[in-house]
């Protein structure tokens, strides 16, 4: 008999051994139960049906139906949380960014039977993100995945004749789950003749590459995997690299890409806080923070410091974010000076950064 208290996951894999280890995973949670297990898309449809589960952990590689196309069908019929656990997910980025963009939560590598030492670490991080995962937006999710079906177009150009960006402007963005979506729906409203916009996503090192060209693939502006040395330039995006902070040092001629591997700040490297703090360090306080979704309170501290320098600060709005976790964080700080719907984040940016509009903000 299910505990009606506790969070029902249905997990779909074709390994028994898979489903076995992340039964017992999840079972051993006092606050989640397995509710069923499924070894392909069909059964998975029924067992859905049956058992109404709040969180879906779904394989993407099954037989009979890919985890993909199921997933496609699972958001257009009946969206819920899913978090993809496949071996794909360590290399094949691209895939894996796709279940995100159809409007999968978020995703794990599948568990090594060996896992050893590092066991306790997946538990934790599976646990945290299905208990995030069942209290996800899911009409977001949903909204994510109308998003993905829509016709796919060329490389847009697009520029705002009135806009002239200030010389000394610049946009740091944080984000986590939900955010390779968000930061998506940012950047495409946002001219080639912008600002420079620096930004750290909670993303592995396999995926940072292959997640900037798909941006700078949809985007006007030109998005980069962000490196060493570069020089921050407008109508220019960079974004942290996988298992790198993001820090931005002034040099002779203008702002430049410093790149740190050093210990984990919140847990994650990159941080959002790193990012942050070292523009309060160079004391720019005619940058704008923004904070997107995610999970965690990462960059919440860091967008408070922006914003007791002087710098304006947005987070993005809790009907609008998957997680409301970091923006909440930042909003329970009073970090921030406006609380913004994502769709409307860019054209704010915009009006906060022209030089002839500066000050209507």
């Amino acid at each position: 008999m299910v505990d009606a208290g506790k969070i029902k996951v249905l997990v779909v894999d074709d390994s028994a051994v898979i489903r076995q280890l992340l039964t017992e995973i999840i079972n051993a949670q006092p606050d989640m139960e397995v509710v069923g297990t499924a070894s392909d898309p069909f059964i998975a449809r029924d067992k859905i049906k049956k058992l109404s589960p709040d969180v879906l952990t779904l394989d993407i590689e099954m037989p009979r139906m890919d985890g993909i196309t199921f997933l496609r069908n699972l958001m257009r019929l009946r969206p819920m949380p899913v978090i993809m656990i496949s071996t794909l997910t360590e290399v094949g980025a691209d895939i894996t960014l796709e279940a995100l963009d159809i409007g999968a939560f978020d995703f794990l590598p599948k568990p090594r039977e060996n896992l050893g030492k590092g066991l306790v670490e997946y538990q934790e991080e599976i646990t945290q993100k299905i208990r995030a995962a069942a209290k996800a937006n899911v009409l977001q999710l949903e909204k994510n995945s109308e998003r993905q079906r829509a016709p796919v177009v060329s490389k847009p150009t697009l520029r705002v004749p009135d806009y002239v960006p200030r010389s000394n402007a610049l946009v740091a963005i944080g984000a986590s789950t939900g955010g390779t979506e968000a930061i998506k729906e940012v950047l495409i409203r946002l001219p080639v003749n912008c600002p420079p916009v620096i930004i750290t996503q909670h993303i592995p090192s396999q995926f940072s590459k292959s997640y900037a060209q798909r941006m700078d693939n949809t985007c006007a502006v030109r998005v980069h995997e962000a490196t060493q040395n570069q020089k921050l330039l407008p109508g220019n995006v960079y974004i942290a690299p996988g298992d790198f902070h993001l820090l931005v040092r002034k040099g002779v001629d203008g702002l430049f890409v410093q790149l740190s591997d050093s210990e984990k700040v919140n847990l994650h490297r990159p941080s959002v806080d790193v990012m942050f703090d070292s523009l309060v360090s160079l004391g720019m306080s005619t940058a704008v923070g923004v904070l997107l979704t995610g999970m965690g309170a990462d960059g919440a501290r860091g967008l408070l410091r922006l914003k007791e320098m002087g710098c304006h600060t947005i987070i993005q709005d809790q009907d609008t974010s998957v997680v409301w976790g970091m923006p909440g964080a930042a909003w329970q700080l009073n970090a921030h000076c406006e609380v913004t719907p994502l769709d409307a984040i860019a054209h704010r940016l915009l009006t906060l950064t022209n030089r002839s509009r500066a000050n209507e903000a």
